[in-house]
């Protein structure tokens, strides 16, 4: 492997150092732009659903979240992939190697590129079929199809603002990404504002807002790269991959992109169930699962800190700061899980009919339900999630995708046998009880991993 030359070589110490000193101390102070970042991102679809509720009523809300899990599946395998993309290119920031580097995000650029195209061919061949199977209620069919139909058409984009992202905290810079997407989502409410409530384009102007402001934020993105960060920039020889590297992000990414795309396809089938239940009961959930998007952001932000701390101590060969890192991520999770509660026990409901802006008692009475009954397990879905990412950042591409066969399996039981007994109840207690499977089969799995726990000789 070409080493980097001593002239460069001080690059690798600008940005958050994940390699040295104290451990978790280092994890909140890169978690945080993330989780800011996280937390705009979310507001993306916040604002699309708070303006489409006040403005449109119970059942353009509905519309959107009858399509809510495909939306999961057709950005979330866009994004695992991007994920373990920039997992690779984590690996060799830690290994101090910039013409890997260099070669990493050229690879990533036509993986990246091949992928959107199919994800969008995919949605566009299969959406509206997906949506009649799922029993959407007739009354909301074409509206859902519209709004999905354009998300679908702006994956690029959406792809391409997260492998840029992903590759900037790949190198330790988390407040870049943050700063774009704050602008953009700025603009993102100016749009919803003029698109939804001004033109009238209905639901169809929230999907659009979304996607132009998602552009923005690539725009910006790729000119920062070129500016301050061209060490990711790569030239025309290191397009010449090679078949090994190739084969490493390939695999990475697909891992990370099955693993997502397994979740989200369970959602749809969850979703199913839930579109049985009546366009209020949707309504209700719609409300409940936005406010969840954004109540387990300080999860999944430090998640993502701890794939990249995991990826660059990988990288240096540092087992010990693995250890001491995944120690101090679970204990934060349980501090998560208490202040949720706390949250809920206060504002649960109020947060349903802010975000709804709905009056009627089912849709309220239910979403509120559905963030009680899952706060405490937010300690549980913390492990699950930042063990999974560390698994993946350890290399491990196989074993954690049979967590997402857990969760599959489970959703198919409970809209099979339980939610056609127990009707909402079962849908809210469906992820948190398939959650507890899945964080013991993950946590079993990472304290057998070679790396982190070797074997005494």
């Amino acid at each position: 492997m070409t080493q980097t030359r001593p002239a460069k070589k001080s690059f690798f110490n600008q940005n958050v150092d994940l390699l040295n000193g104290p451990i978790f101390r280092s994890l909140v102070v890169f978690m945080l732009p993330i989780f800011v970042s996280n937390l705009f991102q979310q507001l993306y679809n916040t604002v699309d659903t708070m303006i489409v509720g006040n403005v449109l009523g119970d059942t353009a809300l509905a519309a959107i979240g009858a399509c809510g899990s495909i939306y999961e599946l057709l950005v979330g395998f866009g994004l695992g992939i991007g994920n373990g993309l920039a997992i690779v290119a984590a690996r060799s920031f830690g290994a101090q190697d910039e013409e890997l580097l260099k070669k990493t995000a050229a690879g990533s650029l036509v993986i990246g590129l091949i992928s959107s195209l199919v994800i969008t061919l995919a949605g566009i061949l299969g959406l509206h079929p997906l949506l009649v199977l799922l029993d959407t209620p007739a009354e909301i069919l074409d509206e859902a199809y519209r709004y999905i139909l354009i998300i679908d058409l702006g994956v690029i984009v959406m792809f391409a603002y997260n492998l840029c992202a992903g590759l900037l905290r790949a190198i330790g810079n988390s407040v870049m990404p943050l700063v774009f997407l704050i602008l953009s989502s700025l603009l993102n409410v100016a749009l919803d504002l003029v698109l939804i409530a001004g033109v009238g384009m209905g639901v169809a102007g929230a999907a659009v807002a979304t996607v132009i402001a998602q552009g923005v934020s690539v725009v910006l993105c790729i000119l920062y790269v070129f500016k301050k960060t061209r060490i990711l920039l790569p030239e025309k020889q290191h397009f010449h991959v090679g078949s090994h590297l190739y084969w490493e992000l390939f695999s990475q990414s697909i891992s990370m992109g099955l693993m997502s795309s397994i979740v989200s396809a369970g959602s749809v089938i969850l979703q199913y169930g839930i579109n049985g239940l009546g366009t209020l009961v949707i309504a209700g959930h719609t409300a409940a699962r936005k406010l969840f998007s954004v109540t387990d952001m300080p999860l999944l932000a430090m998640a993502s800190a701890g794939s990249t701390f995991v990826s660059q101590n990988r990288g240096a060969n540092k087992p010990d700061r693995v250890r001491k890192g995944m120690r101090d991520i679970y204990l934060y999770s349980v501090v998560c899980a208490v202040f949720a509660v706390l949250l809920m026990q206060v504002g649960a409901e109020w947060m349903v009919r802010l975000i709804s802006g709905s009056s009627e008692p089912v849709v309220l009475e239910n979403g509120a339900r559905y963030l009680l009954w899952n706060a405490p397990f937010y300690a549980v879905l913390g492990v699950l999630i930042s063990t999974r990412y560390a698994l993946q950042s350890l290399g491990q591409k196989v074993l954690p995708l049979f967590s997402s066969v857990i969760e599959f399996v489970g959703k198919v039981i409970f809209v099979l046998v339980f939610i056609p007994r127990f009707a909402y109840n079962a849908v809210i207690l469906c992820e948190p009880i398939i959650w507890c499977f899945m964080a013991a089969y993950l946590v079993t799995v990472y304290l057998h991993d070679p790396f982190v726990f070797p074997k005494k000789k």
